[in-house]
């Protein structure tokens, strides 16, 4: 039975492999020295016989034994020579070459193994020669006489053993560094691999593979956004879902956060200066919620969910409670008309019960009938008729002035429905419960519609009029199920993608008014009799449209 193969860890797989790449280093790096170091220590050799062939052929005692062929002086001069200085052999030769001297006395007076023609032409000469008495470094030079001339030739030979012992001393030192190296590089190969291997979990290297397909599936296929990021505030990583929510450029890995997106709150949540956790944040017409987690390196993991259709679903989830309450109360305020008709007609006063009926019926009709009149676009004013009822039954009146007018011409209808609800909205919690007035003004100027929203009450500060647009700031206490904060800011970033602006200011009613300025929001082609003179002075004339 073939039993499976394990899966080879990291740390075995790194420590086999920097063991051998460390031996082979070693190996090659002495070769690589050996190799000079024989040539060198050879042309060391051949030098120092050519020292002692030249200290030799300056003897001129030697010189005058060469010119009269007396081998006795010669034998004893060179002798002398090679046991002081260690040399293998002294030889020395008369002009034809024949020895005059040697270690073995039997070779003299015969002719030297080796071409003397090099020297006794008067030229010096180094080389590595195999002769009678081996392989060894020689040096040679011509024998002069005291006037000059060349009577013969010294040549000296130092060993190729005495070069291999000298080799053999540096070979045991050298062997010596490179196990102390080789050493040093294991120890060092084993601490990398036992790092690696507290770092690895011990994993497999097929897992690590596996583990990375699995990765790049998991970040890529997850409906949340994930952004990760180094010690430098830098972006390692950001799924699919991060580039979506957070319109991130191409090529946005490794750039820091500040230089991706704009400055504000979205910013300055993802870059870890607002610390918290579930912070709203707005990006373009998304609402986002965001977690940062820092990490053990330094660095942190920012995810990012959109709660954008989580939100429209909860403002319709508030609008249905305030109709509910709206309803509730119309409920027991049709109950106490319902008693009073029947008391009127109990106590035979038909004509006022009739007058009664009349006028309870017919003011609400009024208001929507007149709504419809001066704002033609069907979606905005059956905003404006919601809105009017529910702030009537939160004791507030939504008033839309005389000189409201908005011809059924908008291109955006959605985005002016969330700008003006929200203004709306934010008025009457403003003023409710304990009531006030607001007042709508709604105007064409061409293609731009001017939208002014103003209530009678507390105001904002003028120290603050900034910060109501930020992301997460409210003066209010956010209920259970979303986060406050969010409204002004979507409305502040919807204007300013049209290319409009949005101004906070003191209103005439005592409190905060809100100017809004949408260019390119009305078709042109739709505007009959709509001109540059529909900029001017909006403010009431005459008796206002109102709950």
């Amino acid at each position: 039975m073939k039993h499976p193969r394990r899966p080879r860890r990291v740390f075995a797989q790194l420590l086999l492999s920097q063991t051998v790449v460390t031996v082979g280093v070693t190996v090659v790096t002495a070769g690589l020295f050996l190799a000079p170091v024989s040539s060198e220590l050879d042309h060391d050799a051949m030098q120092r016989a050519l020292s002692i062939a030249q200290a030799t052929a300056g003897d001129e005692a030697i010189a005058r034994a060469a010119e009269a062929r007396d081998s006795a002086t010669a034998q004893r001069n060179a002798e002398q020579i090679r046991l002081a200085t260690g040399a293998s052999f002294v030889v020395v030769t008369d002009v034809d070459g024949i020895r005059l001297s040697h270690t073995d006395p039997g070779r003299i007076g015969q002719r030297v193994s080796t071409d003397p023609e090099p020297a006794l032409s008067g030229r010096s000469v180094t080389a590595i020669q195999q002769g009678t008495l081996g392989r060894t470094a020689r040096g040679k030079v011509p024998l002069r006489t005291a006037d000059g001339r060349i009577v013969g030739e010294v040549s000296v030979g130092i060993s190729d053993d005495s070069i291999r012992r000298r080799l053999l001393k540096m070979l045991t030192g050298i062997l010596l560094c490179a196990g102390a190296g080789l050493a040093a590089g294991t120890v060092a190969t084993l601490v990398l691999a036992r790092r690696l291997k507290r770092r690895t979990h011990n994993i497999a290297l097929a897992d690590i593979s596996a583990l990375l397909v699995e990765r790049e599936a998991m970040l890529h296929g997850i409906r949340e956004g994930m952004v990760a990021l180094d010690e430098h505030g830098r972006i390692r990583l950001a799924n699919d879902e991060a580039v979506r929510l957070l319109g991130l450029p191409a090529g946005s890995t490794g750039r820091p956060i500040d230089a991706v997106l704009p400055p504000g709150r979205l910013a300055d949540v993802l870059a870890g200066r607002i610390a918290g956790t579930d912070l709203p944040a707005v990006r373009d017409d998304r609402v986002l919620v965001v977690n940062r987690m820092a990490t053990a390196e330094g660095g942190a993991v920012v995810t990012l969910r959109d709660r954008t259709e989580l939100e429209s679903l909860v403002r319709e989830l508030d609008t249905t409670r305030s109709l509910t309450e709206a309803l509730r109360a119309q409920d027991h305020e049709h109950a106490n008309r319902m008693h009073t008709l029947l008391g009127l007609l109990e106590l035979g006063r038909h004509d006022q019960a009739v007058e009664f009926i009349s006028e309870q019926s017919g003011s609400h009709a009024a208001v929507a009938a007149r709504i419809a009149e001066q704002v033609q676009d069907p979606h905005v004013a059956a905003l404006l008729a919601g809105k009017t009822a529910v702030a009537g039954e939160r004791g507030v009146r939504l008033a839309v002035t005389p000189a409201t007018h908005l011809p059924d011409a908008v291109v955006d209808a959605r985005a002016l429905v969330t700008v003006l609800g929200n203004l709306i909205d934010n008025a009457v919690d403003a003023l409710a419960p304990g009531g006030g007035r607001v007042e709508v003004v709604l105007a064409a100027a061409g293609a731009t519609l001017l939208v002014e929203v103003s209530d009678s009450g507390p105001g904002v500060p003028e120290g603050l009029r900034e910060r109501v647009f930020e992301e997460g700031w409210s003066s209010k206490d956010a209920p259970a199920h979303r986060p406050r904060g969010l409204g002004l800011a979507m409305v502040r970033r919807l204007v300013e993608r049209t290319g409009g602006r949005i101004v906070l200011d003191a209103g005439p009613l005592g409190g905060a008014r809100f100017t809004v300025e949408l260019p390119e929001a009305l078709h042109t082609a739709a505007l009959p009799g709509a001109g540059p003179d529909a900029r001017g002075d909006h403010r009431p004339t005459g008796p206002l449209v109102e709950a």
